[in-house]
């Protein structure tokens, strides 16, 4: 009797690794969908890279608020942004920027103890 060999080729299982990755990129979504529901119903992002650390995602929505995220890797936050269906700029250039609605918290920030703002620790 002749041995049969099976032609299936068996699913390749993921990885802890990938699994993560998915998990990460689910949570992203949820947080980005949230963003844009309390911010006029949409959102835009755009991904910046930080280094060892990660990919920023920035996000603006349709009222100007604004906000960011942090995911592990660049193919994290395209999946999330991705799921989350915002549209995503190259960069954050000035028609982005102009969306941007700050109020006195940020500008008191911005000009630290210069202007009697608070201290940045």
């Amino acid at each position: 009797m002749a041995e049969t060999q099976s032609s299936e080729t068996p699913a390749p299982r993921e990885s802890a690794a990938d699994g993560k990755a998915q998990r990460q990129a689910a949570r992203l979504a949820k947080h980005i969908t949230a963003f844009a529901r309390r911010h006029g119903g949409s959102a835009e992002g755009q991904l910046a890279y930080l280094g060892q650390r990660g990919v920023r995602i920035v996000l603006v929505g349709a009222d100007g608020g604004w906000g960011d995220l942090v995911a592990t890797s660049h193919a994290v936050a395209q999946l999330a942004v991705e799921r989350a269906g915002i549209t995503v700029r190259e960069t954050f250039d000035g028609e982005m920027a102009a969306k941007v609605r700050t109020g006195p918290y940020e500008w008191s920030r911005m000009a630290g103890m210069q202007i009697g703002g608070p201290a940045n620790p």
